[in-house]
Protein backbone atom coordinates (compact mmCIF):
# COMPACT_ATOMS: atom_id res chain seq x y z
CA UNK A 1 0.00 0.00 0.00
CA UNK A 2 3.09 2.26 0.95
CA UNK A 3 4.62 1.75 -2.56
CA UNK A 4 1.07 2.24 -3.97
CA UNK A 5 0.95 5.74 -2.57
CA UNK A 6 4.35 6.69 -3.65
CA UNK A 7 3.67 5.84 -7.06
CA UNK A 8 0.35 7.84 -6.67
CA UNK A 9 2.60 10.75 -5.39
CA UNK A 10 5.19 10.89 -7.61
CA UNK A 11 2.44 10.60 -10.57
CA UNK A 12 0.78 13.97 -9.10
CA UNK A 13 4.18 15.40 -8.81
CA UNK A 14 4.96 14.50 -12.47
CA UNK A 15 1.42 16.13 -13.53
CA UNK A 16 1.83 19.32 -11.52
CA UNK A 17 5.43 19.90 -13.08
CA UNK A 18 4.16 19.33 -16.49
CA UNK A 19 0.70 21.25 -16.29
CA UNK A 20 0.44 23.98 -18.62
CA UNK A 21 0.88 27.01 -16.43
CA UNK A 22 -1.55 30.41 -17.18
CA UNK A 23 -0.09 33.36 -19.29
CA UNK A 24 0.13 36.84 -18.47
CA UNK A 25 -1.93 38.35 -20.04
CA UNK A 26 -0.74 41.81 -19.39
CA UNK A 27 2.13 41.11 -21.08
CA UNK A 28 1.76 42.79 -24.80
CA UNK A 29 3.60 39.90 -26.56
CA UNK A 30 0.44 37.87 -25.66
CA UNK A 31 -1.83 39.85 -27.72
CA UNK A 32 -1.62 39.56 -31.48
CA UNK A 33 -4.19 42.89 -31.54
CA UNK A 34 -5.01 45.47 -29.07
CA UNK A 35 -5.89 49.06 -29.82
CA UNK A 36 -3.40 51.91 -30.59
CA UNK A 37 -0.32 49.63 -31.39
CA UNK A 38 1.57 48.51 -34.40
CA UNK A 39 1.06 44.98 -34.70
CA UNK A 40 -0.44 42.35 -36.66
CA UNK A 41 -3.74 44.31 -37.20
CA UNK A 42 -2.12 47.23 -38.51
CA UNK A 43 -1.70 46.19 -42.26
CA UNK A 44 -2.35 46.60 -45.54
CA UNK A 45 -5.89 46.02 -46.17
CA UNK A 46 -6.16 48.43 -49.47
CA UNK A 47 -8.40 46.40 -52.32
CA UNK A 48 -9.19 46.59 -55.55
CA UNK A 49 -12.74 46.51 -56.27
CA UNK A 50 -13.25 44.43 -60.16
CA UNK A 51 -16.51 44.46 -61.77
CA UNK A 52 -17.45 41.96 -64.55
CA UNK A 53 -16.94 44.64 -67.07
CA UNK A 54 -13.30 44.59 -66.16
CA UNK A 55 -13.42 48.20 -64.69
CA UNK A 56 -11.09 48.43 -62.05
CA UNK A 57 -11.40 50.85 -59.02
CA UNK A 58 -8.95 51.15 -55.89
CA UNK A 59 -10.41 50.81 -52.19
CA UNK A 60 -8.78 52.45 -49.55
CA UNK A 61 -9.34 51.52 -45.76
CA UNK A 62 -8.38 52.66 -42.37
CA UNK A 63 -9.06 52.01 -39.11
CA UNK A 64 -11.45 53.95 -36.91
CA UNK A 65 -10.32 56.46 -34.22
CA UNK A 66 -13.13 56.08 -31.74
CA UNK A 67 -15.53 53.41 -32.43
CA UNK A 68 -18.55 52.44 -30.22
CA UNK A 69 -17.57 48.86 -29.41
CA UNK A 70 -14.60 46.51 -28.74
CA UNK A 71 -13.97 43.42 -30.86
CA UNK A 72 -12.34 40.23 -29.64
CA UNK A 73 -11.19 37.74 -31.48
CA UNK A 74 -10.09 33.83 -31.53
CA UNK A 75 -8.35 32.37 -34.86
CA UNK A 76 -8.71 28.93 -36.05
CA UNK A 77 -6.53 25.96 -36.48
CA UNK A 78 -3.35 27.22 -38.30
CA UNK A 79 -0.13 26.52 -35.92
CA UNK A 80 2.51 24.61 -37.72
CA UNK A 81 3.99 24.10 -34.08
CA UNK A 82 5.26 20.70 -33.50
CA UNK A 83 3.37 18.72 -31.09
CA UNK A 84 -0.83 19.09 -29.92
CA UNK A 85 -0.88 22.33 -28.82
CA UNK A 86 1.58 25.83 -29.91
CA UNK A 87 3.17 27.69 -28.44
CA UNK A 88 2.84 31.61 -27.52
CA UNK A 89 5.21 32.62 -29.96
CA UNK A 90 3.11 33.91 -33.04
CA UNK A 91 4.71 33.45 -36.49
CA UNK A 92 3.94 34.07 -40.04
CA UNK A 93 0.18 31.32 -39.56
CA UNK A 94 -1.07 33.82 -37.42
CA UNK A 95 -0.29 37.05 -38.51
CA UNK A 96 -1.20 35.68 -42.31
CA UNK A 97 -4.95 34.41 -40.21
CA UNK A 98 -4.98 37.95 -38.86
CA UNK A 99 -4.92 39.94 -41.92
CA UNK A 100 -7.59 37.08 -43.73
CA UNK A 101 -9.68 37.01 -40.83
CA UNK A 102 -10.08 40.15 -38.30
CA UNK A 103 -7.93 43.04 -38.90
CA UNK A 104 -10.55 44.87 -41.37
CA UNK A 105 -12.92 44.59 -38.23
CA UNK A 106 -10.95 47.21 -36.75
CA UNK A 107 -12.91 50.17 -39.04
CA UNK A 108 -15.58 49.62 -36.62
CA UNK A 109 -14.42 48.35 -33.20
CA UNK A 110 -11.30 48.51 -31.04
CA UNK A 111 -9.44 45.45 -32.24
CA UNK A 112 -8.50 42.87 -29.62
CA UNK A 113 -7.28 38.97 -30.56
CA UNK A 114 -4.75 37.35 -27.75
CA UNK A 115 -2.08 34.50 -28.57
CA UNK A 116 -3.39 30.89 -27.35
CA UNK A 117 -2.11 27.46 -26.98
CA UNK A 118 -4.20 26.09 -29.83
CA UNK A 119 -4.57 22.64 -31.04
CA UNK A 120 -1.99 22.44 -33.93
CA UNK A 121 -2.93 21.27 -37.30
CA UNK A 122 -0.29 18.46 -36.68
CA UNK A 123 -2.69 17.40 -33.33
CA UNK A 124 -5.88 17.94 -35.36
CA UNK A 125 -4.73 15.35 -37.50
CA UNK A 126 -3.92 12.72 -35.41
CA UNK A 127 -7.06 13.70 -33.24
CA UNK A 128 -8.89 13.18 -36.90
CA UNK A 129 -7.53 9.29 -37.72
CA UNK A 130 -9.64 6.90 -37.71
CA UNK A 131 -9.53 5.32 -33.64
CA UNK A 132 -8.60 9.34 -32.89
CA UNK A 133 -11.23 10.82 -30.24
CA UNK A 134 -11.73 13.84 -32.57
CA UNK A 135 -10.97 17.43 -31.77
CA UNK A 136 -12.34 18.77 -28.18
CA UNK A 137 -11.46 22.26 -28.49
CA UNK A 138 -13.81 23.04 -25.81
CA UNK A 139 -11.36 21.99 -22.97
CA UNK A 140 -7.97 21.62 -21.87
CA UNK A 141 -5.20 24.80 -22.36
CA UNK A 142 -6.91 26.45 -25.37
CA UNK A 143 -9.63 26.99 -24.02
CA UNK A 144 -8.32 28.47 -20.70
CA UNK A 145 -5.79 30.32 -22.04
CA UNK A 146 -8.50 31.99 -24.08
CA UNK A 147 -10.71 32.13 -21.13
CA UNK A 148 -8.29 33.89 -19.08
CA UNK A 149 -7.31 36.67 -22.09
CA UNK A 150 -11.13 37.37 -21.99
CA UNK A 151 -11.24 37.96 -18.40
CA UNK A 152 -8.11 40.02 -18.66
CA UNK A 153 -9.61 42.00 -20.98
CA UNK A 154 -12.84 42.60 -18.98
CA UNK A 155 -11.09 43.83 -16.20
CA UNK A 156 -8.66 45.69 -18.00
CA UNK A 157 -9.99 47.21 -20.89
CA UNK A 158 -13.79 46.72 -21.63
CA UNK A 159 -14.88 49.43 -18.91
CA UNK A 160 -18.27 48.39 -19.91
CA UNK A 161 -18.49 48.74 -23.18
CA UNK A 162 -20.15 46.28 -25.63
CA UNK A 163 -18.18 43.81 -27.47
CA UNK A 164 -18.29 41.28 -30.45
CA UNK A 165 -16.57 37.94 -30.41
CA UNK A 166 -15.36 36.86 -33.61
CA UNK A 167 -14.38 33.11 -34.12
CA UNK A 168 -13.99 30.68 -36.61
CA UNK A 169 -13.10 26.75 -36.59
CA UNK A 170 -11.52 26.11 -33.46
CA UNK A 171 -11.73 29.31 -32.44
CA UNK A 172 -15.93 29.55 -32.42
CA UNK A 173 -15.90 26.07 -30.75
CA UNK A 174 -14.01 27.78 -27.79
CA UNK A 175 -16.39 30.60 -27.93
CA UNK A 176 -19.11 29.11 -28.51
CA UNK A 177 -18.06 27.05 -24.99
CA UNK A 178 -17.29 30.82 -23.66
CA UNK A 179 -20.79 31.75 -24.53
CA UNK A 180 -22.15 29.25 -22.59
CA UNK A 181 -19.49 29.35 -19.42
CA UNK A 182 -19.64 32.82 -19.22
CA UNK A 183 -22.07 34.49 -21.27
CA UNK A 184 -25.48 33.43 -21.51
CA UNK A 185 -28.04 34.07 -19.01
CA UNK A 186 -25.56 35.93 -16.82
CA UNK A 187 -25.54 39.91 -16.33
CA UNK A 188 -22.43 39.93 -18.94
CA UNK A 189 -24.52 39.06 -21.38
CA UNK A 190 -25.88 43.01 -21.26
CA UNK A 191 -22.69 43.69 -23.52
CA UNK A 192 -22.60 41.16 -25.78
CA UNK A 193 -23.21 43.41 -28.76
CA UNK A 194 -23.28 39.83 -30.82
CA UNK A 195 -20.71 37.27 -31.62
CA UNK A 196 -19.80 35.43 -34.92
CA UNK A 197 -19.26 31.82 -34.92
CA UNK A 198 -18.30 30.66 -38.98
CA UNK A 199 -17.08 27.36 -39.46
CA UNK A 200 -18.93 25.68 -36.62
CA UNK A 201 -21.58 24.12 -35.89
CA UNK A 202 -24.70 26.16 -33.59
CA UNK A 203 -27.54 23.93 -32.42
CA UNK A 204 -30.84 25.21 -32.03
CA UNK A 205 -33.70 23.71 -31.34
CA UNK A 206 -35.50 22.43 -34.76
CA UNK A 207 -37.51 25.23 -36.04
CA UNK A 208 -36.31 27.92 -33.31
CA UNK A 209 -34.01 30.25 -33.04
CA UNK A 210 -32.81 29.41 -29.80
CA UNK A 211 -32.53 26.20 -27.31
CA UNK A 212 -29.54 23.96 -28.35
CA UNK A 213 -26.15 25.25 -27.77
CA UNK A 214 -27.41 28.41 -25.77
CA UNK A 215 -30.59 28.88 -23.43
CA UNK A 216 -31.29 32.70 -23.98
CA UNK A 217 -28.91 34.03 -27.00
CA UNK A 218 -30.79 33.73 -30.18
CA UNK A 219 -29.77 33.76 -33.87
CA UNK A 220 -28.90 37.53 -35.11
CA UNK A 221 -32.00 37.69 -37.78
CA UNK A 222 -31.55 41.41 -38.93
CA UNK A 223 -28.40 43.96 -38.58
CA UNK A 224 -29.93 45.97 -35.95
CA UNK A 225 -30.65 43.55 -33.57
CA UNK A 226 -27.95 43.06 -30.52
CA UNK A 227 -27.45 40.05 -28.38
CA UNK A 228 -27.25 37.25 -30.83
CA UNK A 229 -25.44 35.21 -32.63
CA UNK A 230 -24.32 34.99 -36.66
CA UNK A 231 -22.92 31.41 -37.46
CA UNK A 232 -22.87 29.49 -40.58
CA UNK A 233 -20.47 26.92 -42.58
CA UNK A 234 -19.85 27.57 -46.08
CA UNK A 235 -20.38 24.84 -49.26
CA UNK A 236 -20.78 25.52 -53.22
CA UNK A 237 -23.59 25.19 -54.55
CA UNK A 238 -21.81 22.49 -56.85
CA UNK A 239 -20.56 20.81 -54.14
CA UNK A 240 -23.08 20.66 -51.08
CA UNK A 241 -22.05 18.83 -47.73
CA UNK A 242 -21.87 15.23 -48.20
CA UNK A 243 -22.60 12.49 -45.66
CA UNK A 244 -19.63 12.57 -43.80
CA UNK A 245 -19.66 16.63 -43.75
CA UNK A 246 -17.48 17.99 -40.85
CA UNK A 247 -20.31 20.89 -40.36
CA UNK A 248 -23.88 21.44 -40.41
CA UNK A 249 -25.23 18.33 -38.31
CA UNK A 250 -25.98 17.57 -35.31
CA UNK A 251 -26.39 14.21 -33.41
CA UNK A 252 -30.27 14.96 -31.61
CA UNK A 253 -32.89 14.94 -33.80
CA UNK A 254 -35.00 17.64 -31.80
CA UNK A 255 -31.90 19.63 -32.55
CA UNK A 256 -30.71 21.49 -36.13
CA UNK A 257 -27.58 23.24 -37.23
CA UNK A 258 -28.28 27.12 -37.39
CA UNK A 259 -27.47 29.12 -39.99
CA UNK A 260 -27.61 32.50 -40.73
CA UNK A 261 -27.00 34.45 -43.81
CA UNK A 262 -24.34 37.62 -43.16
CA UNK A 263 -25.28 38.63 -46.94
CA UNK A 264 -29.49 38.88 -45.56
CA UNK A 265 -30.13 37.61 -42.12
CA UNK A 266 -33.78 38.30 -42.55
CA UNK A 267 -33.90 34.76 -44.76
CA UNK A 268 -33.33 34.04 -48.54
CA UNK A 269 -30.72 35.32 -50.78
CA UNK A 270 -27.96 37.97 -50.48
CA UNK A 271 -24.58 39.24 -52.50
CA UNK A 272 -21.52 38.33 -50.55
CA UNK A 273 -18.97 40.92 -50.47
CA UNK A 274 -16.13 38.51 -50.55
CA UNK A 275 -12.06 39.84 -49.73
CA UNK A 276 -10.24 37.71 -50.82
CA UNK A 277 -5.97 37.94 -51.05
CA UNK A 278 -4.51 38.62 -54.58
CA UNK A 279 -2.30 35.85 -54.03
CA UNK A 280 -4.40 33.20 -53.48
CA UNK A 281 -3.43 33.46 -49.74
CA UNK A 282 -6.31 31.27 -47.65
CA UNK A 283 -5.80 30.63 -44.11
CA UNK A 284 -3.68 27.61 -44.23
CA UNK A 285 -1.64 27.87 -47.50
CA UNK A 286 -1.85 29.75 -50.82
CA UNK A 287 -3.54 27.84 -54.24
CA UNK A 288 -2.87 30.84 -57.20
CA UNK A 289 -5.95 31.84 -58.60
CA UNK A 290 -7.37 31.72 -61.88
CA UNK A 291 -5.94 35.44 -63.76
CA UNK A 292 -8.52 37.91 -61.89
CA UNK A 293 -8.95 39.80 -65.60
CA UNK A 294 -9.06 38.11 -68.33
CA UNK A 295 -6.70 41.21 -69.85
CA UNK A 296 -3.21 41.60 -68.85
CA UNK A 297 -3.87 44.26 -66.23
CA UNK A 298 -1.75 44.03 -62.79
CA UNK A 299 -3.10 44.53 -59.75
CA UNK A 300 -1.35 46.25 -57.71
CA UNK A 301 -3.26 45.55 -53.93
CA UNK A 302 -3.06 43.14 -51.91
CA UNK A 303 -6.85 42.23 -51.69
CA UNK A 304 -9.48 41.92 -54.61
CA UNK A 305 -13.44 42.56 -54.36
CA UNK A 306 -15.60 41.50 -57.18
CA UNK A 307 -18.95 42.40 -56.83
CA UNK A 308 -22.01 40.36 -58.21
CA UNK A 309 -19.78 37.40 -57.88
CA UNK A 310 -20.97 35.20 -55.37
CA UNK A 311 -24.51 35.48 -53.45
CA UNK A 312 -25.59 32.89 -50.81
CA UNK A 313 -28.48 31.36 -48.92
CA UNK A 314 -29.16 28.94 -45.62
CA UNK A 315 -29.86 25.74 -47.22
CA UNK A 316 -30.44 22.64 -45.79
CA UNK A 317 -30.01 18.80 -47.59
CA UNK A 318 -30.12 15.57 -46.31
CA UNK A 319 -26.78 16.05 -44.25
CA UNK A 320 -26.35 18.81 -43.03
CA UNK A 321 -27.59 22.47 -42.87
CA UNK A 322 -25.19 25.19 -44.06
CA UNK A 323 -24.32 28.03 -46.48
CA UNK A 324 -25.09 27.80 -49.59
CA UNK A 325 -22.42 29.86 -51.96
CA UNK A 326 -22.84 30.02 -55.88
CA UNK A 327 -20.91 31.42 -58.04
CA UNK A 328 -22.41 33.36 -60.97
CA UNK A 329 -19.95 33.42 -64.14
CA UNK A 330 -20.58 36.01 -66.84
CA UNK A 331 -19.58 34.86 -70.34
CA UNK A 332 -19.05 38.35 -71.38
CA UNK A 333 -17.38 39.28 -68.33
CA UNK A 334 -13.87 40.76 -68.15
CA UNK A 335 -12.78 39.06 -64.79
CA UNK A 336 -12.49 35.62 -63.14
CA UNK A 337 -15.50 33.56 -63.20
CA UNK A 338 -14.49 31.52 -60.37
CA UNK A 339 -12.99 31.76 -56.73
CA UNK A 340 -10.31 29.86 -55.02
CA UNK A 341 -11.03 27.89 -51.09
CA UNK A 342 -11.42 24.56 -51.17
CA UNK A 343 -9.41 22.06 -49.24
CA UNK A 344 -6.92 20.02 -50.92
CA UNK A 345 -4.94 17.36 -49.88
CA UNK A 346 -2.75 15.30 -52.19
CA UNK A 347 -4.27 16.83 -55.44
CA UNK A 348 -8.44 15.92 -54.08
CA UNK A 349 -10.48 18.18 -52.89
CA UNK A 350 -11.92 17.69 -49.49
CA UNK A 351 -15.99 17.72 -50.19
CA UNK A 352 -16.47 17.58 -46.57
CA UNK A 353 -15.06 20.66 -45.34
CA UNK A 354 -17.00 22.82 -48.18
CA UNK A 355 -15.63 26.75 -48.68
CA UNK A 356 -13.78 26.35 -45.01
CA UNK A 357 -11.03 27.97 -45.72
CA UNK A 358 -12.57 31.29 -46.80
CA UNK A 359 -15.76 31.31 -44.74
CA UNK A 360 -15.35 34.32 -43.55
CA UNK A 361 -13.10 35.86 -46.22
CA UNK A 362 -16.21 35.74 -48.81
CA UNK A 363 -18.50 36.97 -46.15
CA UNK A 364 -16.04 39.75 -45.00
CA UNK A 365 -17.65 42.66 -45.73
CA UNK A 366 -20.86 41.97 -45.39
CA UNK A 367 -19.72 41.19 -41.44
CA UNK A 368 -18.16 44.19 -41.20
CA UNK A 369 -21.25 46.20 -42.31
CA UNK A 370 -23.32 43.93 -40.14
CA UNK A 371 -20.56 44.90 -36.76
CA UNK A 372 -20.67 48.93 -37.70
CA UNK A 373 -24.70 48.39 -37.65
CA UNK A 374 -25.05 46.65 -34.44
CA UNK A 375 -22.23 48.60 -32.59
CA UNK A 376 -24.20 51.97 -33.40
CA UNK A 377 -27.59 50.44 -32.34
CA UNK A 378 -25.65 48.89 -29.32
CA UNK A 379 -24.10 52.29 -28.07
CA UNK A 380 -27.40 54.04 -28.36
CA UNK A 381 -28.83 51.87 -26.51
CA UNK A 382 -26.66 52.12 -23.81
CA UNK A 383 -26.79 56.12 -23.94
CA UNK A 384 -30.40 55.86 -23.93
CA UNK A 385 -30.12 53.57 -20.39
CA UNK A 386 -27.64 55.50 -18.54
CA UNK A 387 -30.11 59.35 -19.64
CA UNK A 388 -33.11 57.59 -18.24
CA UNK A 389 -31.23 56.47 -14.98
Amino acid sequence: MLRAALLTAMAVAALAQTAPQPNDYSDGKAWLCRPGRHDACDTDLTATVIRADGTMTRETWKAAADPPVDCFYVYPTVSADPGMNSGMTPDAAELNVIRQQFARFASVCRPYAPVYRQITLAGLQLLLLPGGSGPKFESGVQYDDVRDAFHYYLDHDNQGRGFVLVGHSQGSFILTELIRREIDGKPLASRMVSAILAGTTVAVARGQDIGGSFVHIPLCRSATGTGCVITYASFRSTAPPPPDTMFGKVPDPKMAAACTNPANLSGGSGELRAYLSTRGETITGTTSPKPWLKTARPIETPWVSLPGLLTARCATNENATYLEVTVHPESSALRTGDITGDLEVGGLTMANWGLHLVDMNIAMGNLVDIVGQQGKVWAAKSAASRTAR
